[in-house]
């Protein structure tokens, strides 16, 4: 008996001791910022703001000058930085705890067309993972899964909910193709080194266009029994929702937008696109944009610049593109850098300002929730960030506040739980 209770008493400790921040209540009272240097995600910058929200939704932005009545809770802010929250796209946060463990890895499923997979009804809410991410300012995401040719449907949450039904933002916002590569990688271990043409490239394509033709000739039939594949792609022809295009080299990127409008999918978001800034006139043509790679990466190819990867934003913005930043194909974790990756483009010439919009105003409208967040302005969301310094620059990235829809959420996790308990055995010395 006393060893049952012991194991329940263990249990119940490791329990608590990982379990996640408890998500904010719901405002309750009106908030002023007063005296911040605002970047409102927009280009422009307030440097003595004012700022009021209640219930959740932003009620006045302006000069701390102007003579109108605070409301509420008074938060002095001057000499901070206030930030609309970081938006990260194309993420499998939530789906993913550990690489390692595959009994925490739940960001694809056994198929190669498989639209009808729901990204959001594996999303874990009480990921330790996403708890790291608030900190640093990131304080929404669009959980997108992986795997196959079409992955499934990705949907858009804020990163502080008790469950996926309380986190959702947007339901099911795209589909996720991830287009063939004419060229491929040789098997290193038959001897073979370098790239070489894909051999199957022609047939995976045409594998694709087959998928969307009986897709759309289902759609059309009025007499059907249901089909979970094709049903889920019927919102993507009226436009209804987005595809997400995942390509990199030039004959893909052509390959596949050409591909998709000529089969009546007309709103189109490239991924990646690590070849997009040679081909930038097309994709200006066919009002394309782009969610650019992270910029913490090398080079792909040995003749290609070695600042590439951190000047790309800029090549595509400076074009007439409208371009946000996501973060595939990294580290899960990673994507708590979102800001540091905007922070890199400002190094390699971009304005602030601009950086910023890669992450917050530019990103909200490529997955169409601009209407309400992106951007500080009055009837919009409440979801913000209160920084110490640039939040861009990683030594000066401190929070002291973070709201999501007006609710101030909590900024500890595991990690700074840690630097409390050993700063205080280090200071005790």
């Amino acid at each position: 008996m006393k060893k049952i209770i012991y194991i329940l008493l263990v249990f119940c400790f490791t329990v608590n001791g990982f379990a996640q921040q408890t998500p904010a209540s719901v405002q309750k009272e009106a908030i002023t910022i007063e005296g911040a240097v605002a970047h409102l995600g927009n280009g422009k910058v307030i440097e003595n703001s004012l700022l009021m929200f209640e219930n959740g939704k932003i009620t006045f932005v302006g000069d701390a000058k102007m003579k109108i009545a605070r409301k509420g809770k008074i938060i002095n802010a001057k000499g901070k930085h206030i930030y609309p929250g970081f938006i990260a796209a194309c993420t499998v946060l939530g789906l993913v705890e550990v690489d390692a463990v595959r009994a925490s890895d739940d960001q694809d499923e056994i198929g190669r067309m498989i639209p009808h997979i729901r990204s959001l009804i594996a999303y874990n809410a009480e990921s330790k993972v996403i708890e790291s991410m608030r900190p640093n300012g990131v304080l929404i995401a669009q959980i997108a899964p992986k795997g196959g040719v079409i992955s499934g449907t990705s949907s858009i949450v804020q990163l502080d909910a008790w469950n996926w039904e309380d986190a959702a933002i947007k339901t099911d916002d795209g589909i996720h193709l991830h287009w063939p590569r004419s060229f491929a990688r040789g098997n290193y271990w038959l001897g073979e080194r370098g790239m070489k043409p894909n051999k199957n490239y022609k047939s995976n394509v045409e594998k694709i266009v087959d998928f969307i033709a009986n897709s759309k000739t289902y759609g059309k039939n009025t007499n059907k029994q249901l089909h979970q594949e094709f049903a889920a792609m019927q919102r993507l022809f009226n436009g209804e929702q987005k595809m997400y295009v995942y390509a990199d080299g030039e004959k893909e990127i052509i390959d596949a937008i050409t591909t998709l409008k000529n089969n009546d999918i007309k709103n189109i978001v490239l991924v990646g696109g690590y070849n997009a800034y040679k081909i930038t006139d097309f994709l200006k043509e066919n009002n394309i944009p782009v969610l650019v790679r992270a910029m913490h990466n090398l080079p792909s190819s040995n003749d290609d610049d070695y600042d590439l990867p951190y000047k790309m934003a800029k090549l595509l913005t400076d074009a007439g593109l409208l371009v946000g930043i996501q973060n595939s194909g990294e580290a899960n974790f990673q994507n708590r850098n979102l800001p540091f990756y905007a922070g890199q483009a400002v190094a390699y010439g971009m304005e602030k300002e601009n950086a910023l919009q890669l992450i917050t105003n530019n990103t909200a409208k490529i997955l169409g929730i601009s209407d309400s967040y992106g951007t500080l302005a009055v009837g919009k969301s409440a979801t913000l960030l209160i920084s110490e310094g640039d939040a861009l620059d990683m030594r000066t990235n401190k929070l002291i506040n973070a709201f999501i829809d007006g609710r101030d959420v909590s900024l500890e996790t595991h990690q700074t739980e840690l630097y409390k308990r050993y700063m205080q055995k280090y200071s005790s010395k």
